[in-house]
């Protein structure tokens, strides 16, 4: 469990490679590596991509091809994935890929996996047929990845090379209840996307804490919340800065995955109040404002969470804003 103060937990990043307005791909994922770099410096434990496809807007599609080129920018600081959807996957192949990325730099590598598509049903469909059935064997594939990772699994006639034995440390990401208990179950740390699905955060937090059962990889539960966060000098700055995070996310809503915009000064201007809603709904957990305001934000949130570990996204259209904010953001959690 957590103390609940700030000092005394790690901070981490997510970063889907987003590719903004007026940006190729390339100016993305060089974006990417550079802020990789930056929060090593700042005291961040973890770097994590996840994977999307189909989506004009996220260059994360291949993600342990992109894990590699972060962690050969970088020495110390965990790469891994936030996650990978494991239904989409063979878990001996993402046991060879994540294995490999161990076997090349070591001990810093995680490998969080989820079990929705990352898209649409009908890329999800294009990215494998059986994918459905694929999502009922989630549990089952992550025991089956597990399995492969282990030096045990060298008498075994399919074996993971290289991958076998690197026991890489495996995280469950999910939205529900239903990752909760199975987190639990697998004795294993948990994620939670509560950045845009925050509905049953507590309600999940509660019941992998409750079931929680240990294992060889952990001992007692440990917790991740994911958070949106945009910190700049003044509240109205970050206020302006947050209306690309909201277009992107409308955008979500909409069906309408462009790269994301510049900031707007008045985003009423740009939704409706439907849209409004949903968005603000799913947005429920992005702390914006200077320093002084998303410290109080946060405090709250980590002491009702009880998390050991926050874990960040900070989508701003502005590159040097966007390390600027995870400047500040390292701030408040070194209490400087």
């Amino acid at each position: 469990m957590s103390n609940n103060s700030l000092s005394d937990i790690n901070y981490s990043l997510l970063d889907l490679a987003v590719i903004t307005e007026g940006d190729s791909v390339v100016d993305a994922i060089s974006k990417s590596r550079d802020l990789a770099q930056y929060v090593e410096e700042l005291g961040y434990t973890r770097f994590w991509m996840a994977e999307h496809h189909n989506m004009e807007n996220i260059a994360s599609s291949a993600t342990s091809v992109l894990l590699g080129h972060m962690a050969e920018a970088t020495d110390n600081l965990r790469i891994g994935s936030g996650g990978v959807m494991l239904p989409n996957h063979s878990p001996l192949v993402i046991a060879e890929q994540f294995g490999t990325l161990a076997t090349i730099y070591g001990d810093r590598i995680d490998l969080g996996l989820g079990r929705a598509p990352g898209t649409d049903q009908t890329t999800a469909q294009a990215i494998r047929p059986d994918r459905m059935r694929q999502v009922q064997q989630f549990p089952k594939n992550v025991q089956k990845l597990q399995q492969y990772l282990s030096a045990e699994n060298s008498s075994a006639s399919v074996r993971a090379i290289p991958g076998e034995g690197t026991e890489i440390p495996i995280w469950i990401l999910g939205s529900s209840t239903d990752s909760a208990h199975l987190a639990a179950a697998l004795g294993l740390p948990y994620v939670f996307a509560s950045h845009f699905s925050p509905q049953q955060l507590h309600a999940a937090l509660q019941v992998y804490r409750e079931k929680f059962e240990p294992s060889d990889q952990l001992d007692k539960p440990y917790v991740m919340p994911c958070i949106n966060v945009i910190i700049a000098n003044t509240d109205e700055q970050a206020e302006y800065l947050s209306t690309s995070l909201k277009q992107m996310f409308m955008a979500v809503v909409t069906g309408e995955r462009n790269p994301m915009p510049p900031p707007v000064d008045d985003i009423n201007t740009v939704w409706n109040l439907r849209t409004k809603m949903t968005v603000q709904q799913m947005l429920k957990y992005t702390f914006v404002g200077s320093k002084e305001t998303v410290e109080k934000q946060l405090s709250d949130f980590i002491e009702k969470t009880e998390a050991d570990e926050i874990m960040t996204a900070t989508y701003i259209y502005d590159h040097d804003q966007r390390l600027k904010s995870h400047k500040l953001f390292s701030e408040i959690m070194r209490n400087q």
